[in-house]
Formats: C-alpha cells, structure tokens, sequence
C-alpha cells in the first residue's frame, strides 16, 4: 500500500495521496490510540527532513504525550507552554521556523530547529495536537500547514 513511488507528484499532489492513505487506514476503526498511532507512522514515513511526529492529547486540562515516532518526548506540556501548548490555547495552527526564537520554546529534542503544531478541535473540544519536528530551520511552511490541518480533519472525521 504504501512506498516511494506512491509520492512521485507535486507536493500537493503527494500531500493528498497520503491522506487517502490515511483515511483508508482509519476507515471503520473507532480506537483513537489505534488511529493515532498509524497516523504518526504513516506522517514519519511521508514527511522528509523531520525527527519527530506524534500526538499530545488533551488529559485533566494538559497535554499528555500519545502515540509518536521519533526519541522519547516530554510527557506532559501545561497548555499555554511552549509550541504544543500554545497551539492548545489559541486553538490554531502554529509554524515555528525556529524553535530557539519562540518564547519558553520546550527543548524535548536539543536537534529540533522548526517545528509546527496542528490542534486537534472536535465539535468545539480540544482533543490534543499533533506536533512534528524538524532538525533543519524553516522545515515548514503555509502548504504544510494547509494539508497538515487537513489531515488533522480527515482524523476528527473519523472519531
């Protein structure tokens, strides 16, 4: 189902490819650590230049790690703190090209340079975030995240 030729397109072309992909790999499957969990591998396996892919999911009023790819993570982030918990807070999406220059920026990878972190919103309630990170400067940008939040929405879809 999935290898490299599957993303030979424009990165578009490519970014829509892997959320079919997605969406056929969630499709009639209702357990969210489950979903989550194919959806951080199918992300680690798409994405380029990245060292981190995975989910934050909302628990007692903060972010507590889910499933991810990449090095052990910070298990908890108040919501307010850091990348993760301020994309919790405004509720929007948030493209850091460099990490070092966000204030109170949580250090989990000392390699992560960019980083950006999509809400994950469900009939108006914060379920979590999905958070990806980058070792190179500037990784992201406003075409990642138009399809990220689009693939963060074929997920709220789906629960």
């Amino acid at each position: 189902m999935f290898s490299a030729s599957s993303y030979s397109g424009t990165r578009e072309e490519n970014y829509e490819v892997v959320i079919r992909q997605f969406e056929a790999l969630i499709d009639g499957e209702s357990d969210l650590i489950a979903n989550l969990a194919n959806a951080s591998a199918l992300l680690n396996q798409f994405l380029d230049t990245i060292n981190w892919v995975g989910f934050y999911l909302m628990k007692e009023g903060e972010l507590v790690l889910g499933p991810f790819q990449g090095l052990p993570a910070c298990v908890r982030i108040p919501v307010g703190k850091g990348v993760c918990g301020t994309a919790a807070e405004h509720r929007e999406t948030m493209l850091v090209a460099n990490v070092h220059e966000f204030p109170g920026h949580i250090a989990c990878d000392a390699a992560s340079q960019s980083e950006i972190v999509v809400p994950i919103v469900a009939d108006g309630n914060l379920l979590g975030v999905l958070d990806i990170d980058s070792p190179v400067l500037n990784r992201f940008d406003e075409l990642d995240q138009k399809y990220l939040e689009q693939f963060v929405a074929a997920l709220v879809r789906h629960l």
